[in-house]
């Protein structure tokens, strides 16, 4: 958000040089007979639409990880809008975060689950914990041990949930695999905290996801409607179209994901025979505000992922669901092909940055593609001729490592620079809009929505 300020702050000399005046309609074509309706907007209206859209899909789809033990709240809030910033300008990689996180909770679920004898409450196919979930948030959440770890506690755990103390003071913010190896030893109890408990924490109310929603489905009619009555759609609804999109699909991922929890839950060092571990043996050691290094404090504390899968593979995961997104991203904006710009240069680098935003995720789809093949590859070789990977799929590696390397600095160079081509693009556009622009659709200002 802080981002799209700046931006439009810089493009407002341009915008007023060129408009008489911020809220005036410009409408400079379309006779009142072949205009569909005679109510109008401002370049305001458009602006602030479009910015409450985005804002309102970001804050609920972003679902930050518990900060410190006595974080401030200035870099709790600079954390969230660092996140929101990320989701503007490159929603692909909020994605791909989202599906790490995702298998990582996934993971952590099964595994308390199976080490202590018990089903895991959550079905193994997302597509069938979509309708589960929603049947969960109606009759309300589990309020028994017994059901075992959800996807819940999964995503409590991955997102620092657990902190070991030690005499009454912190030392750490355990990983998943840190708190199963403490409490299979009898160092620390197991937590005592139900899925119902965990969801008491978050912050995640259904007013503020209900008020997104009916933002997000009137901006989507509006769009709709629009194209019916052959009106044209502006190069900033276009983007926030896609980034409303990819945000969707972030919080797919991030359903089961508390919300803005605040506290996590302590966990005491109960071992009498054994001493604790020092904080530089766990992967989130305690630091107080004075040690801590500016990415400490940036990012907050981290959680190693562990996905249950192997590094290719994992690898191959998220390169297939960020080219997926990242497609759906530029196809999106390859809607504006026909855009009318003010000068012919502008619509060929249009064509040219969205062609490009559609295609780059395709080189990283081709590498996970390639490092599912060579897992399978190396397998078959492991299995047929012996346990030592023979030298000449060794020299097969070597060449190839460097060509992957290359075909994934060339992917991002494309998306960057397609990406700012087309922010650029698209607040330039603003300072001369088509004449049917600034036309709406009657009925459509009577769905419920927020603006400005």
């Amino acid at each position: 958000m802080i981002l799209l300020l700046c931006t439009v702050l810089f493009c407002v000399p341009f915008v007023r040089a060129s408009l008489p005046g911020l809220h005036d309609t410009h409408i400079l074509a379309l006779d009142a007979i072949d205009s569909p309706s005679c109510n109008t907007r401002s370049l305001w209206d458009i602006l602030s639409s479009c910015g409450l859209t985005m804002f309102a899909c970001t804050w609920t789809a972003i679902h930050p990880n518990i900060p410190g033990v006595d974080d401030w709240v200035i870099l709790i809030t600079v954390r969230r809008l660092c996140l929101m910033v990320m989701a503007v300008s490159a929603p692909e990689v909020v994605v791909a975060f989202a599906t790490l996180e995702f298998l990582s909770a996934r993971h952590a679920a099964k595994k308390f689950s199976d080490a202590f004898g018990v089903q895991q409450a959550q079905p193994r196919s997302y597509c069938r914990a979509i309708p589960q979930k929603l049947v969960v948030m109606l009759r309300g959440k589990s309020r028994s041990l017994s059901d075992g770890w959800t996807l819940t506690h999964g995503f409590f755990a991955c997102m620092g949930g657990f902190v070991l103390y030690v005499d009454g003071e912190p030392r750490a913010t355990l990983t998943p695999n840190e708190l199963l190896r403490f409490v299979r030893e009898g160092s620390v109890k197991m937590p005592n905290i139900t899925e119902a408990d965990i969801e008491d924490r978050s912050k995640g109310d259904m007013l503020s996801k209900c008020i997104a929603i009916l933002q997000l489905v009137w901006f989507v009619i509006q769009l709709i409607a629009r194209y019916a009555q052959n009106l044209p759609v502006t190069l900033l609804e276009l983007d926030t179209l896609g980034i409303a999109a990819l945000a969707c699909i972030s919080y797919g991922f991030w359903l089961n994901k508390p919300k803005d929890i605040g506290r996590p839950y302590i966990v005491h060092w109960d071992s009498e025979t054994t001493a604790p571990p020092p904080g530089d043996s766990l992967a989130n050691k305690y630091y107080s505000h004075k040690q801590q290094s500016l990415k400490q404090l940036l990012v907050g504390p981290g959680q190693p992922i562990d996905s249950g899968s192997t590094a290719s593979g994992l690898t191959a995961i998220l390169s297939i669901t960020t080219c997926i997104s990242g497609m759906v991203f530029g196809v999106i904006h390859c809607l504006g092909w026909n855009f009318v710009f003010p000068r012919h240069t502008e619509q060929t680098l249009w064509r040219v940055a969205s062609s490009g935003m559609a295609c780059s995720p395709l080189f990283l789809f081709f590498i996970g593609t390639m490092m599912i093949l060579w897992d399978r590859l190396s397998l078959e070789y492991h299995i047929l001729i012996s346990d030592e990977v023979p030298s000449r799929l060794q020299n097969i590696q070597a060449i190839l490592a460097p060509i992957f390397a290359f075909l994934f600095i060339l992917g991002m160079c494309l998306y960057i620079f397609s990406r700012v081509t087309i922010i650029v693009l698209m607040f330039l556009s603003l300072r001369s809009l088509p004449p049917g622009a600034y036309d709406t659709v009657a009925w459509t200002k009577y769905i419920p929505h927020i603006n400005l």
